[in-house]
């Protein structure tokens, strides 16, 4: 039989975002390819240390205890020389990552299709400004975000916006083009009207069936984030229901800064489409930007 991941939750993620490989890259970027490659091959005994997002890929590979349920396979625009010392960081911390895609230098996304990824990270926004063209849900990592807690090491937290994210960005466009009064006359004439699905769907579609399936030891806590208030919370929580998706949280903060609610959730992991919204939160926790919707347009 062929392997396959089918039935499992799919997470891409380039070097740079699973590790903190940011002095190296000052060198990639002065545009010596070459030199990074020996400077990564000069450690490749030295392991790198943990990145923006490892805390969430390292939680999320401890529910493989009993069969496997979720795959992380780097894509990368490292060469095939730096993807040892990657692999080699993995296993110095106990991560079980046994595929990856180095493409030195060239786009990786396309490789997102025959994965059938769940999720991308990457430092590189044109990935992923790609990968969302191409209908797979990603973010692009913030290196300088604050690491996640270690408060709840049996736990994996992830935080969502909500419009241009888990939703579509069919009432931000009202509300930029229309202001505040007008998007929550048009959020509560359709608050029994399911919003379209934004990028996000398929991820809390998938972290929603893992969480269904219990793993002595692991749980998996969601929020959603949102500059939502009432009465325009409605139609957000109905839409969730209408998918049949729980969230556990849900914070609706009509405009208020998320950073500080954010710290006190601890996620492992936040993602919103507003780059204003991600700087807030990256002083207080991991965070991606959503690069989808009239905001990035």
């Amino acid at each position: 039989m062929p392997a396959t991941l089918e039935g499992q939750l799919v997470v891409a993620i380039s070097s740079r975002a699973l590790f903190d490989f940011e002095e190296e890259n000052r060198v990639f970027e002065d545009g010596d390819d070459r030199a990074y490659m020996q400077l990564q091959l000069q450690r490749v005994e030295q392991p790198a240390r943990p990145g923006v997002a490892f805390s969430l890929v390292k939680k999320l590979l401890a529910f493989n205890a009993e069969r496997p349920r979720v795959e992380v396979v780097i894509l990368s625009r490292n060469d095939p020389v730096s993807g040892l010392r990657v692999f080699r960081s993995a296993q110095h911390f106990g991560l079980s990552v046994q595929r990856g895609v180095f493409t030195r230098g060239q786009p990786p996304w396309r490789y997102l299709r025959p994965l059938a990824a769940h999720l991308f990270l990457s430092t590189n926004e044109a990935d992923v400004r790609s990968a969302l063209q191409a209908g797979v849900p990603a973010a692009r990592v913030y290196p300088e975000s604050k690491r996640a807690s270690e408060s709840h090491p049996q736990e994996v937290r992830i935080a969502f916006d909500g419009d241009a994210v888990l939703f579509s960005d069919e009432a931000e466009r009202v509300y930029q083009a229309q202001g505040l009064d007008a998007f929550q006359c048009h959020e509560r004439e359709r608050a029994g009207s399911p919003l379209a699905p934004g990028p996000f769907k398929p991820l809390i579609e998938a972290l929603h069936r893992l969480q269904r399936q219990p793993v002595a030891g692991m749980r998996l806590r969601t929020a959603l984030v949102t500059a939502r208030s009432a009465p325009a919370h409605e139609r957000a929580v109905r839409t969730l229901m209408d998918w049949q998706v729980e969230i556990d949280e849900a914070m609706f903060l009509g405009g208020l800064p998320k950073g500080r609610f954010l710290r006190e959730f601890e996620p492992d992991f936040f993602f919103d489409d507003q780059t204003g919204h991600i700087e807030n939160a990256a002083l207080h926790v991991p965070a991606g930007h959503v690069a989808h919707g009239v905001s990035n347009s």
